[in-house]
Formats: structure tokens, C-alpha cells, sequence
């Protein structure tokens, strides 16, 4: 039963505000104290992402630093192979190129080593040129081309055998150049 007198009414309406205003401090309390509680957890998520970052963009500076590291060993390790490889060809080759002049001095000695060949003029008596073996015309050869790619061609002289000339022409291991009869070139077997 609701009672008309307005002093009630009023002690009532008092009263249910009271109630209302008690409630709204209560959730107002509750409100701050969760409101404090986030950004204590904000504060904390911020301060372990930062940490996070710090830590990623250590491990990267670690990680490029590793990796240039790697790296430089692993040029260092390719250079000493290298070396290694250059070292034993030369090696290897020194070894074929002595076995190319004990097959050739075995083989293709000069004719009466040491003879001198005299050119055959009967005007005038020319002093003797000593002739060189088929291994150091091989030598001139190499030489030529390899320091001098784009212009191979060697003069013959007279103290190239004309025999061991043509044998070189005759197996194609050397070439005459096309305009001129007397210069050679080694061909090129390499390319």
C-alpha cells in the first residue's frame, strides 16, 4: 500500500535515491578499482613489449652479425680452397710440362746437338746460329699466346729447325698466319 501523504512519499523517494546513490558509488568504486587494474595491465604489457622489441632488434643485430660472420668465414674457407686448387695445378702443371720436355728432348733432340746452322750464301760468310729445341719453340709459342691473345704470331727466325716448323704445321699444332708465310701461332686449343 502506497501511502498519499507527501512527507512520506518524500522520506521514500529519499530514501530509494539513497539506495541508488550507494549502488552508483559502489559500481563507480568498482569501475575505478578495474579502471586502476587495466592500466597497472596496460603499464605491464606496454613495459613487456618494449622489452620485446629491445630483445627483437638485438637478436637481428646478433643475427646480421652472425651472418657477416659466416660469411667472412665461409670466403676465407672458399679463398684457402682456391688457394689450394691454384697450388696443385701449378703444381700438376709443372710436372706435365716437365714430362712434355723429357718426352721431347727424348724424342725430338736436335739434329748433332749443338751444331750451328750456317746460312748458305756465297757472298758473305754469316757467323752460325744456334738452334733451339722443339720444347722452347713450344715455350716461345705458349708464351705468345697467352700474353698476347689478340696477336699470337710468332716471327720464324733462323733458329727454328725447319723440320720441327713443319712437323708443328704439318699436326696442326701450329698455324701460319694467312698473310704473312713467316710467322706461326700455336692453335688455339684452349678455347
Amino acid at each position: 500500500v502506497i501511502s498519499t501523504n507527501p512527507e512520506v512519499l518524500l522520506a521514500l523517494g529519499k530514501e530509494e535515491l539513497q539506495k541508488v546513490k550507494n549502488d552508483l558509488e559502489m559500481v563507480l568504486s568498482t569501475v575505478q578499482s578495474k579502471n586502476k587494474q587495466l592500466k597497472e595491465d596496460l603499464k605491464r604489457e606496454q613495459q613487456w613489449h618494449d622489452e620485446q622489441e629491445q630483445i627483437l632488434v638485438t637478436l637481428t643485430r646478433i643475427e646480421e652479425e652472425k651472418r657477416s660472420e659466416a660469411e667472412e668465414l665461409l670466403k676465407t674457407r672458399e679463398l684457402q680452397e682456391l688457394q689450394n686448387k691454384m697450388s696443385k695445378l701449378r703444381t700438376y702443371k709443372e710436372e706435365l710440362l716437365n714430362a712434355l720436355g723429357e718426352f721431347l728432348g727424348e724424342h725430338f733432340p736436335l739434329p748433332e746437338r749443338g751444331r750451328k746452322l750456317k746460312k748458305k750464301k756465297k757472298s758473305s760468310e754469316e757467323p752460325a746460329v744456334e738452334l733451339i729445341t722443339l720444347n722452347e719453340i713450344l715455350e716461345i709459342l705458349i708464351s705468345k699466346l697467352l700474353s698476347t691473345p689478340h696477336e699470337p704470331y710468332v716471327a720464324i727466325n733462323n733458329s727454328f729447325w725447319p723440320p720441327y716448323v713443319e712437323l708443328l704445321l704439318r699436326y696442326g699444332i701450329a698455324l701460319r698466319h694467312p698473310e704473312d708465310p713467316n710467322r706461326i701461332r700455336l692453335e688455339a686449343f684452349h678455347m
